[in-house]
């Protein structure tokens, strides 16, 4: 195996960590505390940040607020939210339909980082530089060490050409 091969496989089980432990700890409350819900981070801290700035200076703070007060809505985002980390954390970690899970995973960063909207320390936050890995992930492929090799090799999965593509 190249160091290439290597290199990918290395970011791709870290990010992969990364998404999964982020959904464990949401589901067995790791940290402790209360059940985790996002309508306290989709009410308060969707404001955004600028560098100086103490207002609102999220355009898109409105429509995460009112995501937050709709509760039968909640339920849903915040179960989204936990099973879409952690299946994001497993399929990067194993190498199952890495392509599909490294777009889903920068889909949810993009997400994250448009309603976190936090400028305050520069562009480059926690979200951005996840989403930037994931993307890069689905780009080039699973790399080395990966179930989706198994998987492509199927004879299912050489007759439905999506299929592979979303393996990596």
């Amino acid at each position: 195996m190249d160091r290439t091969s290597r290199g990918i496989f290395f970011l791709r089980v870290v990010v992969g960590g990364g998404f999964l432990f982020a959904g464990l700890d949401k589901f067995f409350m790791l940290a402790g505390g209360t059940p985790f819900t996002a309508a306290g981070f989709l009410k308060g801290a969707t404001g955004g940040a600028w560098l100086g700035s103490t207002g609102v200076v999220n355009p898109t703070h409105p429509f995460w607020a009112s995501l937050a007060g709709n509760a039968s809505l909640m339920s849903v985002i915040d179960t989204l939210v936990v099973f879409g980390e952690c299946a994001v954390g497993i399929a990067l970690i194993l190498g199952l339909a890495t392509r599909f899970a490294g777009i889903c995973g920068a889909v949810m960063m993009a997400l994250f980082f448009v309603a976190n909207w936090s400028f305050a320390t520069g562009p480059f936050n926690e979200q951005f530089m996840y989403g930037v890995i994931a993307g890069t992930i689905a780009f080039v492929g699973a790399g080395a060490y990966a179930l989706d090799s198994v998987v492509e090799k199927l004879a299912i999965t050489q007759r439905i050409p999506v299929v592979k593509y979303a393996l990596g």
